[in-house]
């Protein structure tokens, strides 16, 4: 399974984003689920517009399953909180708090993201183990 970020959301459903037609290729090539979090739904609803083509496309890929959707319980919001603030000194935004919870409780590293820097920092505990995301970005 592969988490997704909010830039490639935003990227594959507006035309205008630099990135569409790169993040348009590389999802055609991806075989395995995705899997979105509430906060990033959230984030790239509100970055498309909610009555924009762009936020309509969004809302008929998820209905299609083009994506499926992870919830966070309380202990998923409780470990967002206290990642949001180990990172204090690189700040780390809810959603992507959300995705590092997210990656820990699925079990998976895989991270379709145009955020590379933040994401190179970020890890996840697995187990003993912190781990870097291997991260998709479409290629340049």
């Amino acid at each position: 399974m592969i988490l997704v970020d909010t830039a490639p959301l935003v990227a594959l459903f507006d035309p205008k984003d630099a990135e569409h037609s790169g993040c348009r290729v590389l999802l055609s090539t991806i075989t395995e689920p995705l899997v979105v979090t509430t906060p990033v739904l959230t984030e790239a609803f509100q970055l498309l517009h909610p009555g924009s083509p762009g936020a309509r496309a969004l809302r008929t890929f998820l209905r299609r399953r083009g994506a499926s959707t992870w919830f966070l319980g309380d202990a998923s919001i409780l470990r967002a909180l206290d990642l949001m603030d180990r990172y204090a000194d690189h700040p780390m935004d809810f959603a992507d708090a959300s995705i590092v919870a997210a990656a820990e409780a699925l079990r998976t590293t895989k991270i379709f993201t145009l955020d590379r820097a933040d994401f190179a920092s970020y890890r996840v505990r697995l187990g003993r183990t912190h781990r870097g995301f291997r991260m998709i970005t479409p290629e340049h």
